[in-house]
């Protein structure tokens, strides 16, 4: 049980006041990015004293399973929701996963705490530390870019402003950022990276030309869809939540999305065995104009990747070409 001293407001949560509404039930309580005081611990827990500050990841795994002990805790077999086929239990996200009361109260239950929460010192206030539970590992994830290269990053909200500064840390050489509000735009030239307002060009066409020509008409090296699924602009979407509304929470429960797209290898939890990361001269590229689906994009590295050519083809001298990629057409 730990008394809870701060929890964030994810962007996640607001899908269910809209899109997923319908898998709400009176009594659901939200919020999956927490940390606070231990109160009190089960007869089984010995890692974790009462007094302890912890900060607790979002999923709820056994850190024992084949998919824990492959660095995929997100994934877990233990508490996997199969009714939905949601991966592992959340706090705070309905009977798609699990519907385990969340952090934004006063106090809360984590079940499997031999294995989530993580310890950090006394001292520092918490905003050093909140970010832990999902944020910062998340935007880590995401933000596998080959050192010294490109990588563009599609709105700067929480995830995407924390994925240009981790981009930059682990190596990058330039971080593109696009947005279109101007206090997001601030904060990611603040940061060092490009920044791109989406309402200076006339089309989306204009702004992937844009893009590729910053880049010696390449593109990017990798891109970072960190816009979330429920964008703006998207009319049939908006036609689905409003219909929703007015249905029978039922009915409304089969016409919206039965999830909002899952975190297949976020590394929170105690130190597990290591994912090695693809290499990175054959990581996946995305082209401007062409957004890596988020299952393509959050498994690359797990379904592997196209074996580089047999050799480097002689009488070029191209980066593509030094660096034995396959251009896919």
């Amino acid at each position: 049980m730990v008394r809870i001293t701060s929890t964030g407001l994810c962007g996640s949560d607001l899908h269910l006041y809209e899109v997923l509404a319908p898998y709400m039930t009176p009594g659901d309580i939200l919020g999956h990015e927490p940390m606070g005081i231990v109160q009190d611990v089960g007869t089984e827990i010995t890692n974790l004293p009462p007094g302890d500050r912890v900060v607790v990841p979002f999923q709820i795994s056994c850190g024992t399973c084949y998919m824990c002990r492959e660095g995929l805790p997100p994934q877990c077999e233990t508490t996997q929701v199969t009714e939905f086929g949601s991966g592992a239990a959340l706090f705070g996200y309905t009977k798609l996963y699990g519907q385990v009361p969340g952090a934004q109260a006063e106090y809360l239950r984590v079940p499997q705490a031999q294995f989530g929460p993580i310890k950090v010192p006394e001292g520092p206030p918490d905003d050093r530390f909140v970010y832990l539970s999902d944020v910062l590992p998340t935007a880590w994830q995401y933000a596998a870019v080959p050192a010294g290269g490109t990588v563009a990053v599609l709105g700067l909200g929480p995830i995407g402003a924390m994925s240009c500064r981790v981009a930059r840390h682990l190596g990058a050489g330039r971080v593109i950022g696009i947005d279109h509000v101007p206090e997001r735009l601030t904060r990611a030239r603040r940061d060092g990276a490009e920044a791109y307002d989406l309402d200076e060009f006339d089309s989306s066409q204009a702004l992937v030309d844009a893009v590729r020509d910053a880049t010696g008409g390449r593109g990017p090296d990798a891109v970072i869809d960190a816009v979330g699924t429920e964008a703006h602009g998207s009319v049939l979407g908006l036609a689905a939540q409003q219909a929703a509304g007015v249905l029978p929470r039922q009915w409304a429960a089969k016409l919206m999305p039965s999830r909002p797209g899952r975190r297949t290898a976020a590394p929170v939890g105690p130190p597990g065995p290591p994912v090695a990361p693809p290499p990175a001269r054959y990581a996946p590229t995305a082209r401007p104009g062409r957004r890596p689906s988020a299952w393509r994009r959050r498994t690359a590295g797990s379904r592997g990747i196209r074996p580089p050519p047999a050799a480097v083809p002689s009488g070029r001298s191209c980066r593509e070409c030094r660096d034995r990629r396959r251009i896919r057409p």
